[in-house]
């Protein structure tokens, strides 16, 4: 396979971005008490803005900051009481917008949530992106709000919702790919149809969300495939769960913890790059930083 990434602008909110001449690092800022990866590490607003001022430092081109976590066994939904509310996720969030981007104006800040309200309030705050994990299936009214705000957005295939991911089938090979990529064709034709422009549309494969461990790198050995879609790509696979499950030989037959998953997810980032991603959302943003600039030297060899 010989791979060379199309050369795009992303259409954001107020700017655009280049896409493709090298890959983008996007820091995660997780503003939650129990995400996987950091749960309640950065939940004080004012060491969220710390940790998003470190990694811009560290060299990320942009930040995602979420303040509900989606790991696998999650409630979540509108409407849903055991869910985090509208207000309780705005709460967490407004702040460390606001206190990001008056220390740094010029940052470009994805807003995680799936809730038209939260991106809207986000949006008018100076968020340039939404990220919605559910591409628009948790809340039919975000493309509204995204058509109208003209903001930038990844939208991500999952199979169905946290709580339900563990008693799902394996898929084949090739039902897998069918799987993502009819998800994504639907979320692309709401969007459209909803009236966002075609130019601000990121895809995300949904690394593991509702894939079962090996089915991650069926997906990764396949992501360019899904450029066939004709939109960037954008690959989160920093301290996913399936890179601890390969590794537990080396840990005494259990999971490589979190905090032990960075080589290996440098790895998979990598991969991601070489099979068409053009942004990378990451946990640890100077290996990534490092990594990715190989593996955009590799393409530009090509």
């Amino acid at each position: 396979m010989t791979l060379t990434r199309a050369i795009v602008h992303w259409k954001l909110r107020t700017r655009t971005l280049e896409l493709g001449r090298h890959t983008l690092v996007m820091g995660v800022v997780n503003i939650t008490p129990n995400s996987f990866s950091d749960g309640g590490t950065f939940l004080d607003p004012n060491a969220a803005v710390s940790h998003g001022l470190t990694l811009i430092e560290q060299g990320a081109d942009l930040l995602d900051l979420g303040a509900e976590s989606t790991k696998p066994g999650s409630i979540v939904g509108t409407g849903n009481p055991a869910a985090v509310s509208a207000e309780e996720e705005q709460a967490r969030l407004l702040p460390v917008i606001e206190g990001i981007l008056k220390t740094k104006p010029e940052t470009v800040i994805s807003v995680d949530t799936y809730k038209s309200t939260t991106a809207r309030a986000a949006l008018n705050l100076g968020s340039q992106i939404i990220n919605d994990v559910s591409g628009f299936t948790w809340d039919p009214n975000l493309a509204t709000v995204c058509a109208e705000t003209g903001c930038g957005l990844v939208l991500m295939h999952t199979r169905g919702r946290p709580d339900e991911w563990r008693g799902q089938d394996k898929l084949t090979a090739n039902a897998l790919l069918t799987s993502v990529r009819s998800g994504l064709e639907q979320s692309l034709q709401q969007a459209i149809h909803e009236g966002v422009a075609a130019e601000s549309i990121v895809l995300d494969p949904g690394y593991g969300f509702g894939k079962k461990l090996d089915e991650n790198y069926v997906l990764l050995a396949r992501q360019h495939e899904l450029l066939a879609l004709g939109h960037p790509l954008l690959a989160g696979v920093s301290r996913k769960s399936f890179l601890g499950h390969t590794l537990s030989d080396l840990f005494g037959g259990k999971p490589a913890p979190v905090e032990a998953r960075a080589t290996a997810g440098a790895a998979a980032l990598v991969t991601a790059i070489l099979h068409g991603a053009s942004i990378v959302r990451v946990h640890d943003v100077r290996p990534a930083v490092e990594a990715a600039r190989i593996a955009d030297a590799v393409l530009s060899a090509i």
